[in-house]
């Protein structure tokens, strides 16, 4: 697999594990793209580990519930580290209250061993 490849399927199952519609299959996913003592860091949370991950992922759900993450733009990524945006999307008017961007770093495996997000774009709060 080239380097262009590996980020790609990277960044591929990253969505694929934050857009997982059940508990199940969340773990199953984040264990597809994560390794075990993978980190996740943005402005609103810092968790660690399969668990840590799972749950930050199903809380993003349950804060809105029929939406989903999608890739904005390429994909970018030179030695283990790659970086790509997002938003979140609402499946009934396609809106996207919110969007960011990622530079996760990548093991051996393909698999993410960490990931900085930053947050470009949020709602106000009520």
């Amino acid at each position: 697999m080239g380097q262009d490849e590996r980020y790609a399927t990277a960044v591929e199952r990253y969505f694929a594990a934050w857009n997982a519609g059940t508990d199940e299959a969340i773990a199953k996913a984040v264990a597809v793209a994560f390794d075990e003592g993978a980190t996740y860091t943005d402005p609103l949370v810092d968790v660690a580990g399969h668990e840590g991950l799972a749950a930050v992922i199903a809380g993003a759900q349950g804060q809105f519930p029929g939406f989903a993450f999608r890739q904005v733009g390429g994909v970018d990524g030179h030695h283990d580290l790659v970086r790509f945006g997002w938003e979140l999307v609402s499946a009934a008017d396609g809106s996207a209250p919110v969007a960011g961007f990622d530079v996760a770093r990548l093991g051996e495996d393909g698999r993410i061993r960490s990931v900085s997000g930053f947050l470009d774009r949020v709602p106000a709060a009520a």
